[in-house]
């Protein structure tokens, strides 16, 4: 079983809830937790673990051989992301941080004037806990997230069959929460009692429902404000709140130490896997 632990808003407790969940579910079944946040991966310190780097991810970027260039424009007209500009009479100018290494430039090229390059995106690491783990980084100074999720979820795949595959997502509903999400048999929202907590868990109900996705809500930091809102929202969405984890200085101690927070409420989720 596949299942996605996901928010819309950050600092929900997505990652403290995913690391806890394996925790107990490697207590009877083989488990693989994959940390899908790469532009903040923190689930091997939750876990007090070190990881090992398994590989770079590597994207293509377009080398432009202006000996072989003809200056016909065709590269910038296939460009959907605008990152090569042309001006007639001029050879093209690249801007590397808009492309998406799609390679459309280069397979249009009527001359072979654009040959395959590649820079590297990210890592991907692995490491062992009572459970296997899984996780990406995204480079520094790179903004496009995706090939390392894609890559990472690949990885994940060819590494044999578990029980449970529990993969932390990032914050949000963008290109790589969906990414992230895509396969999943059940997602998981973890939401706050807040009123930016309220509105973001609607946003990421709304997108497991276009994903056609269940989606089981996680209430963390219960108790630090009105529930009345996630109940309603819960109400909308035809879902439920399936625990409720209280704000305790003892989950907050336990998260601060590397270890996997231990308490009923996170346990009784497994009843509904």
């Amino acid at each position: 079983m596949k299942i996605a632990i996901t928010g819309g808003k950050g600092g929900t407790g997505k990652s403290m809830v995913a690391t806890s969940l394996a925790n107990y579910l490697a207590e009877n079944h083989s488990v693989l937790l994959v940390d899908a946040d790469v532009e903040c991966p923190d689930d091997h310190l939750l876990i007090g673990i070190e990881r090992k780097v398994v590989k770079a991810v590597w994207q293509f970027i377009p080398k432009f051989d202006l000996e072989i260039c003809r200056k016909c424009g065709r590269c910038s007209q296939v460009c959907k992301e605008k990152a090569i500009f042309w001006m007639k009479g001029r050879y093209p100018i690249f801007f590397p941080e808009l492309c998406i290494g799609c390679s459309a430039c280069r397979l249009a090229c009527p001359f072979g004037a654009i040959k395959e390059g590649r820079r590297k995106m990210g890592r991907i690491y692995s490491g062992k806990a009572k459970f296997d783990f899984l996780g990406g980084e995204l480079e520094i100074g790179q903004e496009e997230a995706g090939p390392v999720v894609n890559e990472l979820k690949n990885t994940a795949e060819r590494l044999g069959t578990y029980d449970f595959i529990l993969i932390d997502t990032a914050a949000g509903t963008h290109c790589n929460v969906i990414s992230a999400l895509l396969g999943c048999d059940l997602a998981l929202a973890v939401a706050e009692p807040t009123p930016f907590g309220s509105h973001d868990l609607r946003l990421i109900l709304e997108l497991c429902r276009v994903l056609d996705i269940p989606v089981k809500i996680v209430l963390n930091k219960a108790g630090i404000g009105s529930e009345d809102e996630i109940e309603k929202i819960a109400g909308e969405f035809k879902t439920e709140i399936i625990t409720k984890i209280p704000f305790s200085k003892s989950i907050l101690k336990a998260y601060s130490q590397g270890r996997p927070v231990r308490h009923p409420s996170i346990r009784r989720i497994l009843k509904y896997l």
